[in-house]
């Protein structure tokens, strides 16, 4: 006989009010930056960390999705409590129900005893599901009706458990497209997506490399005893703004830490920076609006230069096989021969520096 479910509440509601002295001050905890794409984050962050209201933050990987979790719940009525994060990726699905809801003695196999989950852990404070769009659909089920009644059952248990929570989720998923190809549930993503907060990739806010650069200095500095920071020269700081960052946050922060550590001398020159970001400097890909605009180059001139910086990054990158690098450019490879003898494009030149 299975008996029904018995409601426990693990602790009444004790939610604190924000007081008048909080007002309008809001704790970055460390996040770098002044860009507008930043401010608008943190503006959003700033009003939404007063309230209870779920929140999903979506963005890249590497873009700082979880620091701006941290800030919420760093600023919220609910500071003093746990701020419990999972990584709904980073679990096999068959334990991820366990780890979000915890399980009883002899649920499964390996169930050797009772274990609270990281829903009873937040009580009463803040729960952030990073990676939510990679939760199986079935789990997805599990997890809408957690949020709305704030309540639950262990695996293998049938007490009720009724908790106190505020909800943040991330992903760098495209959540609306998941649900057309119906590998994730459009009520849950309502659910979750009341206060939306879209991060912009580093390179849409390439404001913040320097800010952020220096940032990781100063964290080393606090870190390592006796670290001298130090000097990003002219050059590297123009290459490391020409880059994309496609690791964005993440592939910076780790950049700068390595070569703080690996160069010896006070300024870290372009020849100690990694090859495809000096490279990345010098080859020009794309010329500079702005240089283009003060240099006083005609509109002609510019796209003739860009159109042989196309051709000549193509032509290097196939060892110059003109039917390879015609592939690459999406073009008749006739057309590229006769561009080449036109734009006199040989081997030997180099791409032009604006």
């Amino acid at each position: 006989m299975i008996t029904a479910p018995t409601a426990v509440k693990k602790n009444e509601s004790k939610t604190v009010q924000v007081s008048e002295s909080q007002g309008m001050d809001f704790d970055r905890i460390g996040i770098a930056g002044a860009s507008k794409g930043l401010a608008k984050v943190l503006d959003t962050a700033r009003k939404v960390s007063r309230s209870d209201s779920s929140v999903l933050i979506t963005g890249e990987s590497g873009t700082g999705k979880e620091l701006i979790a941290r800030a919420i719940h760093k600023n919220s009525p609910r500071h003093d409590g746990p701020m419990v994060v999972i990584n709904c990726g980073a679990i096999p699905s068959e334990l991820l129900e366990s780890e979000l809801f915890g399980h009883e003695k002899g649920a499964f196999t390996g169930a050797h005893r009772s274990r609270i989950g990281r829903f009873e852990i937040a009580d009463q404070g803040t729960i952030f599901l990073d990676e939510i769009g990679d939760m199986s659909p079935d789990l997805q089920v599990k997890l809408l009706r957690a949020i709305q009644e704030r309540q639950f059952e262990r695996v293998g248990g049938t007490v009720t458990i009724e908790v106190d929570i505020r909800v943040i989720s991330a992903t760098n998923k495209d959540l609306p497209a998941a649900i057309e190809n119906k590998s994730f549930r459009e009520d849950l993503y309502y659910r979750l997506n009341v206060i939306p907060i879209h991060i912009l990739p580093l390179r849409e806010r390439k404001e913040d490399i320097l800010s952020l650069a220096e940032h990781f200095q100063n964290n080393l500095a606090k870190r390592v005893k006796g670290y001298q920071q130090k000097i990003f020269s002219q050059v590297t700081q123009q290459a490391l703004l020409r880059y994309d960052w496609p690791g964005n946050i993440r592939e910076l922060e780790n950049l700068v830490e390595r070569i703080s550590v690996l160069v010896e001398e006070q300024t870290i020159e372009l020849h100690d920076l990694p090859e495809y970001i000096a490279n990345n400097s010098s080859q020009k890909i794309s010329p500079s609006v702005a240089s283009v605009l003060n240099n006083g180059i005609g509109f002609n001139e510019a796209v003739d230069h860009y159109q042989r910086s196309l051709m000549l990054h193509a032509l290097n990158e196939t060892g110059w096989v003109k039917a390879r690098a015609a592939d690459l450019l999406k073009m008749n490879r006739t057309t590229l021969v006769e561009k080449i003898k036109k734009m006199n494009i040989a081997p030997e030149n180099e791409t032009p520096f604006f």
